[in-house]
């Protein structure tokens, strides 16, 4: 299992320049666009004769971007194993939500 910190920084490569990536921003934090907000969400754990031999973390990706037509959702979906969930328009933000194994 890899650290979130290389998770991070995965993702900061993929918003580039001027992009930022938030883990579990608190309420009173003020957001830059466009970025990505991420946090833990589940984790799959496989057992056999009562030891664990698997257990990824799942971690839910909002790509948040003003532009309709953000590369950052594109990149974000060609991660393995990352499926996109949905996508939804919020104060004047267009949202594309994902999910990773990581």
């Amino acid at each position: 299992m890899a650290p979130r910190s290389e998770l991070q920084t995965l993702l900061e490569a993929l918003v580039g320049e001027g992009g930022h990536v938030y883990f579990q921003p608190p309420e009173t934090i003020r957001m830059e666009y466009p970025c990505i907000v991420y946090k833990r969400d589940t984790a799959q754990t496989k057992r056999a004769d009562n030891l664990l031999y698997g257990n990824m973390k799942r971690y839910q990706l909002i790509v948040m971007d003003h532009s309709p037509d953000s590369a950052i959702p594109d990149k974000v979906a060609e991660l393995p194993m990352c499926t996109f969930d949905r996508n939804f328009s919020a104060d004047n933000l267009n949202h594309d939500v994902f999910n990773l194994f990581f």
